[in-house]
């Protein structure tokens, strides 16, 4: 069965873009994960449609993915399928005040493409490590902006395979969700719109928030970025800060000295030892604060701890 699956993405991707086997912790920024059985890129929506009629007729599980900026392996992997909507699908077209891109963009070449147009209204998400379709996914967002500020419309694959276009007033789009997330479906496009701007004042908003990043956010340390989602009326990282937590370690795991919103990997960190030191954290800031943390990272193959 194995044989024929393999052949049956190889046939309809190439060889060169179907992985057996493969380790997941090389496609994180956590840099954690086991194997997962087939590793496929795509670079077409065709091919993406090909993929799933595959699954489909072996019941094979899927899961799509950018560059795993917000992504948790178990370690001993997932038996699946990774849909990789990476480099690609990655395409930057702009016209006029519109950038239309393929969801295997990252977030920070179309930030700079903008730039390059005199396009102001993408600033927020020159410094955020994920890919389009992930943003889009989950409505992602930094230092006052959002997707769903800039976003027009989005061309997804719905669970029947069929192509569809999605306006912004139909995505549901609040805070780390969008109903992408909610109705299973699969990003493969979205437009922008952005306003002209001077480019000056453009690059200097970047750069201020490239130096806010650098300096608050443990960017030397592989991670998921944001652990925790902002609790309404807090803040995620000051009350684990207020509870004690701050470089709290969980075998390789620890919470970071620098902002303890991020559980960063300090070097050999399992899936295991996040999820238990995530789960420490939920329990002990519920204990002190009464309010319980939610994950923003997705967990593939492992979980929290019960």
């Amino acid at each position: 069965m194995s044989d024929l699956i393999r052949k049956q993405f190889s046939d309809l991707l190439g060889e060169a873009c179907v992985l057996i086997d493969e380790p997941m912790n090389k496609h994180t920024t956590f840099r954690i994960g086991g194997t997962v059985p087939y590793f496929v890129t795509p670079r077409s929506a065709g091919q993406v449609q090909g993929i799933l009629s595959v699954c489909r007729e072996h019941a094979l599980p899927w899961f799509v993915m950018g560059n795993g900026s917000n992504l948790l392996v178990g370690d001993d992997g997932w038996n699946g399928v990774i849909i990789q909507i990476g480099r690609e699908m990655s395409r930057i077209e702009v016209e006029d005040d519109r950038i239309t891109a393929g969801a295997g963009a990252p977030l920070s070449a179309i930030s700079a493409a903008a730039k390059n147009a005199s396009l102001t209204g993408l600033e927020f998400a020159g410094g955020i490590p994920g890919t389009l379709g992930g943003a889009v996914f989950m409505n992602a967002g930094a230092y006052g902006g959002e997707l769903k500020d800039v976003l027009v419309d989005v061309t997804v694959l719905d669970e029947q395979g069929d192509l569809r276009v999605i306006p912004k007033e139909e995505l549901a789009m609040g805070y780390r969700t969008s109903v992408i997330r909610t109705a299973g479906y699969l990003v493969l496009e979205a437009r922008l719109k952005l306003v002209s701007g001077e480019q000056e004042k453009i690059v200097a908003r970047m750069q201020e928030l490239k130096e806010q990043r650098s300096a608050k956010q443990p960017l030397e340390y592989p991670s998921a970025g944001s652990t925790f989602k902002r609790p309404e009326g807090y803040f995620a990282g000051k009350l684990i800060m207020d509870s004690g937590l701050r470089g709290y370690r969980v075998g390789g795991a620890q919470v970071s000295e620098k902002h303890c919103g991020f559980v960063i990997n300090t070097g050999g960190a399992s899936a295991a030892d996040v999820c238990r030191l995530m789960a420490d954290v939920i329990s002990c800031v519920r204990e002190k604060y009464g309010v319980t943390l939610e994950p923003e990272v997705r967990f593939l193959g492992t979980d929290l701890p019960r």
